[in-house]
């Protein structure tokens, strides 16, 4: 059974019937389902989904056996995704759960056999344990850009990116996936999230990729996504000479408060399992140091920063404060009238423009773009321009009627 018991389990009822009637666990300000309809509780989820991956993972087998490459290529990653959002719901190590994680595994495999370009499986030593990400290079393997993506919490290295759309090589740099303390493959080694161990970490992994002859060491960014953006800006307070900047997608870096008490009671239980709480008490100690308020000065490397105007995790107030406190070279997305997954456009995950965005961005630091007393924050407002133009420019979303 899933431990440690907590409070918020008392919402299980209500959260049983979201599930139900939105097919969301979280998020429910988004359209559409993100599991099947035969889904009436979160307890079904992991199975449900996980007939979907054996289906996806069987046809992708004929279609290989058929010769068909391509084909298959693209199931598996389905395979492979699906089995990842299939293992995520199971708060435990068990039998089930090392099924499910083994499935997303093997069928990744398959994606980098079929793959067009060249993705390897790497293990970093850290701390006494090892750490796996996969390096997915560009063709040819040139010396070039590296970017560290840093998952969100609910993510393993197996979903991002789908291997079709390849954001950073079409932008000259490879792309480097990891799955930390809590994350994917460490979660079923035992490596579980501490306060702090996520940072160094991602640090140690840097350090050690640097190495590598593919790899300019003098130009490794970090692109972060959701709760991935709380230990993209751990790292960048850091001052880690190896990091030249850092964009962290979907604000996650203020108290914990607002995700583990205010919004969905699946990050709770989440966090529980991934720090390997003991109880409640204990649980709340170690995310109520889980925050980079406080550290806004440590920034020497530019920093890119998004919200959803409405995110319920991330105030959009207290994101302005951070903002203001920041002394580094930095700029402000705030998206009107969208939540956690902000972005400009309703495209699937794979898709999002916000991936697109971020890393023109951390391509332009990396080019010098951003001077030392840099500074823009910008309002992009419902149907309006993006990013790299001037409505929304100084624009404030706590002041929306001017």
């Amino acid at each position: 059974m899933r431990t440690p018991r907590l409070d918020r389990d008392r919402q299980q009822w209500i959260f049983d019937y979201l599930v139900q009637e939105t097919g969301k666990v979280f998020h429910w300000d988004e359209d559409g389902r993100q599991v099947p309809a035969s889904v009436k509780s979160h307890a079904q989820i992991s199975k449900h989904l996980g007939r979907m991956g054996q289906r996806f993972e069987r046809v992708a087998a004929e279609e290989e056996s058929a010769g068909h490459s391509a084909t298959a290529f693209e199931l598996y990653y389905r395979a492979s995704s699906t089995f990842a959002a299939a293992q995520h719901p199971v708060l435990e190590t068990n039998d089930e759960k090392r099924y499910l994680h083994g499935r997303c595994i093997a069928n990744y495999e398959k994606v980098i056999e079929h793959a067009p370009y060249k993705i390897e499986r790497l293990e970093i030593p850290f701390e006494g344990v090892e750490l796996q990400c996969n390096f997915h290079l560009m063709p040819g393997e040139p010396k070039a850009p590296l970017v560290i993506f840093i998952p969100g919490c609910d993510m393993t290295k197996e979903i991002y990116p789908d291997p079709r759309i390849m954001q950073a090589h079409y932008r000259g740099m490879h792309l480097l996936v990891i799955d930390g303390p809590g994350q994917g493959t460490s979660n079923l080694r035992n490596i579980k999230l501490t306060p702090d161990n996520y940072e160094r970490a991602v640090l140690a992994i840097a350090e050690s990729i640097a190495k590598r002859d593919e790899v300019d060491e003098e130009k490794i960014v970090v692109y972060a996504l959701s709760m991935g953006c709380h230990w993209g800006l751990e790292v960048a307070a850091s001052g880690h000479p190896l990091i030249k900047a850092v964009a962290g997608a979907w604000a996650s870096f203020l108290d914990k408060y607002y995700i583990l008490d205010t919004f969905s009671p699946r990050y709770k239980q989440l966090f529980g399992y991934l720090m390997g709480a003991s109880s409640e008490e204990e649980l709340d100690g170690w995310v109520a140091k889980m925050t980079v308020e406080g550290r806004e000065t440590e920034i020497k490397c530019p920093v890119l920063m998004t919200v959803g105007e409405y995110d319920s995790r991330s105030p959009v107030e207290l994101v302005y404060n951070f903002y203001e406190k920041v002394t580094a070279p930095k700029e402000l997305w705030v998206y009107e009238d969208t939540y956690h997954q902000a972005r400009l456009f309703g495209e699937g995950q794979a898709r999002h423009d916000q991936h697109m965005m971020c890393q023109d961005w951390l391509v332009d630091a990396l080019n010098g773009k951003y001077s030392k007393n840099y500074a823009r924050k910008t309002y992009l407002r419902t149907g309006g321009g993006g990013p790299s133009g001037t409505q929304g420019e100084d624009q404030h979303a706590m002041r929306w009627w001017e």
